[in-house]
C-alpha cells in the first residue's frame, strides 16, 4: 500500500504540466528523442475517445512549437528499441498528423499494473476521460489486480464514494451511456439516473429540456404513482404549510425532503440521498453548521 501511495505522489515530477525549464531537467534525467514508428498505443489505455478537432487543434500547436511536453513510455515487451505509450497518446496521435519524425519521451520500467495506474492518474488529474472510461479504467484494476474501492481511491487521489459511484455508471443502459459519452449528459446527471425506474425516458428529458443536476435528481427521486391511484392529491393531513417548507428544502438541498408533522408538535424529517455522494453532502452541511 505504501508504494501505492508513493506512486500517486510521484506522478506530478513525471507528468505535470512542464515549462522549459522542466522540462530541460527532464530532459536531463531521463527524456529523449526517439523516432514516432517505434512508439506504440497500449491496448489497456482506459481513454478510448479521441475527437478529431482536439487532435487537429493540437497538431497545429505541435506544428509551431514542437511536442512541448514529452509522453511517457515503456520499453514493449515484443520488440527490442520500441515502446508502448504509458500515458501521453493525444500527443502522439497528434504528431503524427503534424509530420513529426520523432517525439520526445520519458522511459519508465514499470509493471503493467503500474502503467494502468499512471495512465488512470493522468488522465483523471488532467480530466481527460469521459466518466465511462474513468469507470472502466477502475473496473480494470479492481479485475484485474484486485484492487479495493478504498484502495483505489487512495491511489488516484480520489475518495471511496467518488470511485463508487463512478463505478455505478457502468449499470446504465447503454442509450444513457451513449448521452454521457458524447457529452449530453454529465457525470452528476447520470448518477442521478442510476437506479431509477426508467433512466432512458428521465434522460431523454433531462437532455430534451436541459434540466439541471438538481432538477435531475429531484426528478429521479420523486414518488411514482401507485397504479390506479389518483395523482396530485397531498395527503390530508399535511397542509399547505408544511408541503410549502418541503418543496423548499428539497430545493435548497437538491434532495427529496418530506415531513411528517403530528397534532401534537412531533414529527419526522427525512431526507432521501441516491448515491454515497450525496450522504458525504449531507454529512459534511451537518458537520460545517
Amino acid at each position: 500500500m505504501e508504494e501505492r501511495r508513493r506512486l500517486g505522489r510521484g506522478l506530478a515530477a513525471l507528468l505535470g504540466d512542464m515549462a522549459e525549464p522542466e522540462l530541460a531537467a527532464a530532459e536531463r534525467s531521463g527524456s529523449k528523442r526517439v523516432p514516432i514508428e517505434l512508439v506504440h498505443p497500449n491496448p489497456r489505455n482506459p481513454r478510448r475517445s479521441f475527437r478529431e478537432e482536439d487532435l487537429a487543434d493540437l497538431a497545429q500547436s505541435i506544428r509551431e512549437k514542437g511536442v512541448v511536453q514529452p509522453i511517457l513510455v515503456r520499453p514493449a515487451k515484443a520488440a527490442a528499441n520500441h515502446y508502448e505509450i504509458i500515458a501521453g497518446e493525444r500527443r502522439w496521435r497528434a504528431s503524427q498528423r503534424a509530420g513529426q519524425h520523432e517525439i520526445p519521451v520519458i522511459v519508465q520500467d514499470v509493471t503493467d499494473k503500474e502503467a494502468l495506474e499512471l495512465a488512470i492518474i493522468e488522465n483523471v488529474q488532467r480530466a481527460d476521460l469521459n466518466p465511462l472510461e474513468e469507470a472502466f479504467g477502475y473496473e480494470q484494476l479492481i479485475a484485474d489486480f484486485g484492487y479495493t474501492q478504498q484502495d483505489l481511491g487512495q491511489v488516484i487521489g480520489k475518495s471511496r464514494s467518488h470511485v463508487a459511484n463512478t463505478l455505478r455508471l457502468l449499470k446504465l443502459p447503454e442509450s444513457v451511456k451513449d448521452h454521457l459519452r458524447d457529452g449530453r449528459l454529465t457525470a452528476g446527471h447520470a448518477r442521478a439516473l442510476v437506479g431509477a425506474v426508467d433512466p432512458e425516458g428521465l434522460a431523454r428529458k433531462i437532455v430534451d429540456e436541459g434540466l439541471t443536476v438538481r432538477d435531475a435528481e429531484a426528478l429521479a427521486q420523486a414518488p411514482k404513482p401507485i397504479e390506479g391511484s389518483k395523482p396530485g392529491r397531498p395527503k390530508k393531513d399535511k397542509d399547505a404549510d408544511t408541503l410549502a417548507l418541503e418543496k423548499t428544502l428539497t430545493d435548497v438541498l437538491g434532495l427529496a425532503v418530506t415531513i411528517d408533522h403530528r397534532p401534537d408538535g412531533s414529527g419526522e424529517f427525512k431526507v432521501r440521498y441516491r448515491t454515497l455522494e450525496q450522504l458525504d453532502e449531507i454529512c459534511r452541511r451537518l458537520q460545517n453548521g
